[in-house]
Formats: structure tokens, C-alpha cells, sequence
């Protein structure tokens, strides 16, 4: 009995040495759980125990120390989780842009841009134009065209005989369906084509219309040698609804390219002086208007009266009624002032109204 009570006190100091031993290693799990959550009220513990019946020699039966398990907050979790998202978010996103700007994306989408706004500029231009045409063809009416048809006109011609024969440029009359011609008061007349010839830019009408009556005498006359360089040279003629005068020099002796059939003038032209007479300070008809060159202000051209009366020569008898001759005596124009010479040969120019 004395042994057995002996060995039941060796026993019990151990045990409780290893109960203090795991009451200690439970302190530390909870500390040092505390120490890396960093708030000991965020830890939730379930002490699940399991009494370990343990029989001594005795018989006697000891509680042995529960197990514990920590499990820690799901949102102490989170936030921490979501604290390393955003930094390896922002992290991705300097990266991103900054491959972006070594690689030229930026440049490249700046010029993109200037180029879309440029082409939208243009776009936008476009569409006005598109809209002012339309408004343009919605006024366009069948009265609208059948008034601008009678307010044509287009170039100038003058009478070369007292019967109602008149001279223009065959470029004026080429393809057209009538034509009228207009004095200075305002009366137009039907005329109708009789000759063209198409190399030397010439075309002959007579007037055909019933109202229309013979002159008497033609103020002017075509000189037949030729003019001399620097003379004064002045013409009448139609680029607008009403007579405009116009003077120069005659500063060449051949025409565009070296034409030999035409003069070259220092007048101002525009495309309606095309047919008129070119004449010299005496009144006497030198040449036929014939154009100008492009681009250069003040350069124009007129057909030399030795190529009219050639080519008149060249119209068959059958065409006309009585041969045509250029009235080349009787200038009724010398030494008058050049106003008065104006005013005279105002009723034998007439405006070409092409239809």
C-alpha cells in the first residue's frame, strides 16, 4: 500500500506540469493570432474539447486539456486582400500606360485625331456646298429657265453690209439652235447661219426677220492694208446687257503662237467682246475681236479684216442672195472725236443671243 501511494504521488506533479506546459502553447496560439490579425476582438474561437479519459493505475480518470481552433474574421480577410488588389492594380495600369507612351501610341493617336478633324472640316465644306446646290435646283423652275433662256447672250457681232449681213466668231454660233441678235435700243431680230469657217474662227448670218429693214449706208470701213504696229486701236462690244467701250494698241503683228492671221492687243477683254470690230483711230474696221489669252490680263486677239474678206470669198453663190462686199470707200468716221465715233457705230453692233 505504501508503494502504491508513493507511485500515485510521483504521477500527479507530471500532470500537472503538462497541463501548464499546454495551458502556455494555447496563450501563445492566441497571442501571436492576435499579433497577425492585429485586433484580438476580431478572432472568433471555438473550443471544441474532447475529454480524453486517460485510467491511471489507480483507476482514477483526468480531463485532459481541450483542442482549440482559431478562425479568423472574413472581413479582417478582405480587407487586406482588397488592399493588395488595388496595389496590383495600380501597379498594371502604370505599366500599361507607360508601354503605351514608349511605344509611340499617344503620337500616333494625336495624329489620328488632327487627321479625323481635318477630314471632318472637309466633310463639313462638302455638305455645305451639297446644301446651296440644292437649294439652287429646288428654285430652278420651268418659268426660271424659260426667262434665263431670254435674257442670253453671249458675244457681240456687227453688220459687214447694208442688207443684214453680219460677222461674229464661229465659237459663238457653233451648235446653236436659233439665234437672235440685238441692237443698241433693245430690238432683237432672228437671224439665221450662212458660212462658218471653223480655222479661221469666222461665221457669217444675215438677219432674217420680217421686221427687219435694209440700212442705207454703213458709217465705218474695213481697211485693206494691213495696220501698223502701236496704233491706236479701240472696239464696242456686248460682255454684258449694254454696250461697253474699250481702247488699247495694237502690240503685235501676229496673233496667238504666231498667227499670222490675227493681231495681238493690249485691251482688256472679256468673253462677251468676242465678234466685235476692232478699229483704228481713223474709224476704220482693222480686225474681229476674237479672244483673249488665258492668264494674261490685257493680252487679247483680233482677226485681221484680209482674213474676213477671205472668207467671205469662199461662200457659195447658192447660199446668199447677191454677193457680199465690204464696204472699204466711203468711212463717214474720219476725224471725228472718238466719242462721236462711238456713238455712231452703236446702231451696226449688235449682241449674239445663242439659243
Amino acid at each position: 500500500m505504501r508503494e502504491q501511494g508513493e507511485m500515485d504521488q510521483d504521477i500527479m506533479p507530471g500532470l500537472l506540469r503538462e497541463y501548464v506546459k499546454r495551458k502556455e502553447f494555447k496563450e501563445g496560439l492566441q497571442e501571436a493570432s492576435d499579433q497577425y490579425f492585429g485586433m484580438a476582438d476580431g478572432l472568433q474561437s471555438s473550443h471544441e474539447s474532447s475529454q480524453d479519459h486517460t485510467h491511471g493505475r489507480n483507476g482514477h480518470t483526468t480531463n485532459r486539456p481541450a483542442v482549440i481552433y482559431v478562425k479568423p474574421d472574413a472581413k479582417v480577410i478582405w480587407r487586406r486582400l482588397k488592399i493588395n488588389a488595388i496595389a496590383a492594380a495600380a501597379i498594371a495600369i502604370i505599366t500599361a500606360f507607360s508601354t503605351l507612351w514608349l511605344t509611340g501610341y499617344y503620337r500616333n493617336m494625336e495624329q489620328s485625331s488632327s487627321n479625323y478633324r481635318e477630314l471632318r472640316r472637309d466633310m463639313n465644306t462638302v455638305k455645305r456646298d451639297v446644301n446651296a446646290q440644292n437649294k439652287v435646283l429646288q428654285g430652278i423652275t420651268p418659268e426660271n429657265i424659260k426667262n434665263a433662256a431670254q435674257n442670253n447672250f453671249g458675244a457681240t457681232g456687227f453688220l459687214i453690209s447694208t442688207n443684214g449681213y453680219v460677222v461674229t466668231n464661229y465659237h459663238v454660233v457653233a451648235d446653236a439652235d436659233s439665234i437672235q441678235l440685238q441692237n443698241a435700243g433693245g430690238h432683237a431680230y432672228s437671224a439665221s447661219v450662212i458660212y462658218t469657217d471653223a480655222e479661221s474662227d469666222l461665221a457669217i448670218l444675215k438677219i432674217t426677220d420680217a421686221d427687219f429693214q435694209n440700212y442705207k449706208t454703213i458709217p465705218y470701213v474695213f481697211k485693206e492694208k494691213t495696220a501698223e504696229l502701236g496704233e491706236d486701236v479701240f472696239t464696242l462690244g456686248y460682255p454684258r446687257d449694254e454696250a461697253v467701250y474699250g481702247q488699247g494698241y495694237l502690240s503685235s503683228m501676229s496673233g496667238y503662237s504666231g498667227d499670222t492671221s490675227a493681231y495681238q492687243i493690249s485691251i482688256p477683254l472679256n468673253p462677251g467682246n468676242s465678234g466685235g470690230p476692232l478699229l483704228d483711230s481713223k474709224g476704220q474696221v482693222i480686225g474681229i475681236i476674237s479672244g483673249k489669252q488665258a492668264g494674261l490680263d490685257g493680252t487679247s486677239f483680233a482677226i485681221k479684216t484680209k482674213t474676213l474678206a477671205a472668207t467671205i470669198s469662199k461662200i457659195p453663190d447658192d447660199a446668199i442672195e447677191q454677193p457680199v462686199g465690204l464696204p472699204v470707200k466711203k468711212n463717214n468716221l474720219n476725224g471725228l472725236p472718238r466719242t462721236e465715233q462711238v456713238k455712231r457705230i452703236q446702231d451696226y453692233v449688235f449682241m449674239v443671243k445663242v439659243f
